[in-house]
């Protein structure tokens, strides 16, 4: 009922955003006197600022078509190279133009949690450079038929052993947020399974490793309420007509609700700031909110059973670092690990995965050798600037391919 009374509610306020659309126009056409005045461009910014509000967000674009690679502006062309239900594997190719490619691999797997793939674009980006880079692109659950079965969080690790095998040996996998759990599982079970092909290193970036240490608001409500109550709060069923209709799942929209209301003065203060650029005319400062925010808006579904498992299995036991946590009928064994480097990175202000819950992953594998293993703590950077911004870029990216260069 809440996911078809939220569907209902689009399709009712669909008039009012169209005549805000047209209204926008008509206070900017050039041909219009009122357009440069204080009241035109008041006008125009809070009917644009409705639009954006009201409107339905869908899957953004990656849109990186070239890269510096060696100071020389490079071509960069993407593909899907493997393919299941719930997710894609893509492929950013470099032209080289006759160059030979560089033979680092790296699989940057994205969190399924609630945001597309793309929130990962500057993460890409910046690692392109420095490998060939692909990227788990999962599937908006309310998209996929009923037909074409479940997916939960040993499916979500059977998928990322898939990826692994396809791309084959010395893959480096950088897991970000929420796959850091599944990760560390995947490479643990390679390990325990004497795989050939298990990755040369994996980087664990702001994750929820052990969530006992520094916990944050996510995890105490997570323990507070309990996997019951999420199962009969927040789980829904996909209405007609989309195709993953009946499919059980943790809507979207409602994991923006809870993005947002965590920071909700700062969001209020972001839009505000935005009406006053675009009243103001200042271009680039209101494209930068802008960009963002379509961003940071577009949601994806969830299913039931992903969802609750990662909230039971990662934040309500903790089973991970309590040495519990199965896979099907196996227990998982991160001890198991020597062959693959491990690299955690935190941000100090992080208030999304506390420090120190990463770093966790070392404790839990201590048959690394220490010559193959690195922990970095970003100063001055919150959970987004663990994996994307400037200092992402200029003090993180070094550290990270440093790493994978040390270890093969």
């Amino acid at each position: 009922m809440l996911y078809t009374l939220y569907e209902m509610n689009h399709a009712a306020i669909a008039p009012w955003r169209m005549a805000a659309h047209y209204g926008h126009a008509y206070w900017t056409w050039k041909a219009n006197p009122l357009a440069s005045t204080e009241l035109g461009r008041s006008m125009a910014a809070s009917l644009e600022m409705f639009e954006r509000l009201t409107r339905r967000y869908g899957k953004p674009e990656f849109g990186i078509t070239s890269v510096p690679v060696d100071g020389i502006d490079t071509a960069v062309e993407q593909k899907v190279v493997w393919e299941k239900p719930f997710c894609k594997l893509l492929h950013f190719s470099k032209q080289l133009n006759g160059k030979k490619a560089p033979r680092r691999k790296i699989l940057i797997v994205a969190p399924m949690s609630g945001h597309y793939a793309t929130l990962l674009r500057g993460t890409v980006e910046a690692m392109l450079p420095h490998g060939e880079v692909y990227i788990t692109d999962w599937t908006d659950a309310r998209d996929v038929p009923l037909a074409l079965g479940t997916f939960d969080l040993d499916d979500y690790i059977d998928y990322i052993i898939e990826m692994v095998h396809h791309l084959g040996d010395k893959v480096h996998v950088m897991a970000v947020c929420q796959p850091t759990v599944p990760v560390l599982a995947a490479v643990s079970l390679m390990h325990q399974r004497q795989d050939k092909l298990v990755p040369a290193s994996m980087i664990l970036m702001g994750g929820p490793i052990d969530t006992r240490r520094n916990p944050t608001v996510v995890n105490e409500l997570a323990t507070q309420r309990g996997t019951g109550w999420f199962k009969r709060h927040v789980i829904v069923r996909v209405p007609a007509p989309n195709t993953g209709f009946m499919r059980r799942v943790y809507p979207g929209f409602m994991q923006l609700t809870g993005f947002m209301t965590m920071n909700l003065d700062r969001h209020m203060d972001a839009h505000r700031e935005l009406f006053w650029h675009l009243v103001e005319g200042d271009g680039d400062s209101a494209e930068k909110h802008q960009d963002f925010y379509d961003e940071y808006l577009s949601v994806m579904d969830l299913t039931a059973e992903f969802y609750l498992q990662t909230i039971d299995r990662v934040f309500v036991k903790q089973a991970l670092p309590k040495g519990e946590f199965m896979y099907r009928d196996t227990l998982i064994e991160p001890a198991s690990i020597t062959a693959t480097g491990l690299m955690t990175v935190e941000g100090e202000k992080d208030d999304i995965s506390g420090i120190g819950q990463s770093e966790a992953a070392h404790e839990l594998c201590p048959n690394i050798t220490q010559d193959r293993r690195s922990h970095h703590l970003q100063e001055k950077v919150g959970h987004y600037g663990v994996f994307n911004g400037s200092r992402f870029r200029s003090q993180v990216v070094p550290r990270i391919v440093d790493f994978m260069a040390k270890v093969g």
